[in-house]
């Protein structure tokens, strides 16, 4: 079994956790904090904050920003469904804006045109490591008064215009699940140069606790956000060897990227625009029209079949079924999102793949085509 994602793991982020383990303190000790600062350092913000999942951080974000029902945030329609609950968390309205065909992120010309007078906010997302693109998305926001909320969770040290992905907005958010740049097992890290908003979502992962109040003195409705120590130590370690982790990522992209262009020339596969630094999440390639839709069903069962890891990255979230009947979108509203859904798959993509493993992959693709 070729599997499609693994974590990176070696003898020092073992010797760290069973350190926390031995240390009797496993919530609310030193290693959050440590982790917070490397993670603040390395991105270039002012604060970080650890927290249980992308998704809380995401949540904690909408919430000390005030959304509030009536309000729209608008986003991408090509997401994991995170980047959507967390502003219906809030009872505001997402509103979305179709995606760039070429980087797959959010298309800013068609941000202006989904503004109305109650949007307050755009949630971009960095999507499969590659940041959206802040310039035009920046001029929006601040043509229209609107704020900006990054959802970096997949885009880990990746850069946009010299600058690392996490420090556009006026807050971001990081995950950490097991098939991430770095992992903590489960958990996240919400960034922010802004001293109140900071303050505001370190008492909210903390069930409204405040920083200069007793240990049982809720000033407000907070919730358990909080990453265990174990977790941080974990991710600390992980942290510290970023660079060489995100290079592994890279040399195996590239091997693939080879692959296709000499096996598989009639599939799209990830690009680096000029000015962008992608970081590696997942290896994502789109099949050729005539196979989009079903034909691409069968494809990640044909490689099912061979043991190879293979997975539909991602459904549009305006046919999810839930948002169906919330939003009332149908089919064909947001024609690229729908042409990527409809055409893209993950295949196997972690530190672990070897140069014949990748090739076994491709073998596989190849044999389908061939006998489709």
């Amino acid at each position: 079994m070729i599997k499609l994602a693994s974590p990176n793991i070696t003898r020092r982020e073992i010797d760290a956790v069973v350190k926390v383990l031995k240390s009797g303190t496993l919530s609310l000790g030193p290693e959050i904090l440590r982790f917070e600062k490397a993670f603040a350092r390395y991105t270039g913000r002012k604060h970080a904050l650890a927290v249980s999942s992308g998704t809380a951080g995401l949540h904690l974000i909408t919430r000390a920003l005030g959304l509030k029902p009536g309000d729209e945030v608008i986003t991408s329609p090509y997401s994991f469904a995170a980047s959507v609950n967390c502003i219906l968390y809030q009872g505001a309205r997402p509103v979305f804006a179709d995606i760039d065909p070429k980087t797959l992120n959010i298309d800013p010309r068609k941000i202006e045109a989904a503004v109305t007078p109650r949007a307050r906010a755009v949630l971009a997302v960095d999507v499969f490591g590659l940041p959206a693109d802040y310039r035009k998305i920046q001029a929006v926001c601040k043509k229209h008064k609107l704020l900006l909320i990054e959802d970096s969770c997949e885009a880990l040290g990746a850069k946009y215009k010299d600058k690392m992905a996490g420090s556009f907005g006026t807050a971001s958010a990081f995950g950490f699940y097991p098939n991430k740049q770095i992992t903590t097992g489960e958990g996240g890290m919400v960034l922010t140069d802004d001293d109140r908003l900071a303050e505001t979502m370190s008492s909210l992962r903390n069930q409204g606790r405040h920083s200069l109040g007793g240990w049982l003195a809720h000033h407000e409705m907070g919730y358990n956000y909080r990453m265990a120590d174990i977790n941080a130590a974990l991710g600390r370690v992980q942290l510290s060897r970023i660079k060489g982790i995100l290079k592994t990522r890279k040399d195996i992209a590239e091997r693939y990227l080879k692959l296709f262009q000499q096996r598989l020339p009639d599939f799209t596969v990830l690009q680096q625009p000029k000015g962008y630094q992608r970081s590696w999440f997942v290896f994502v390639a789109l099949v050729p029209q005539e196979l989009k839709g079903s034909g691409r069903d069968r494809l990640i069962k044909h490689l099912q079949s061979k043991s190879i890891g293979c997975a539909h990255y991602f459904p549009t979230l305006h046919l999810q079924p839930y948002l169906l009947e919330l939003l009332k979108h149908k089919k064909g509203d947001f024609p690229a999102a729908e042409d990527t859904a409809d055409r893209s798959f993950a295949i196997p993509f972690h530190h672990k793949l070897t140069l014949r493993d990748q090739e076994r992959v491709v073998q596989f693709i190849e044999q389908f085509i061939n006998y489709s």
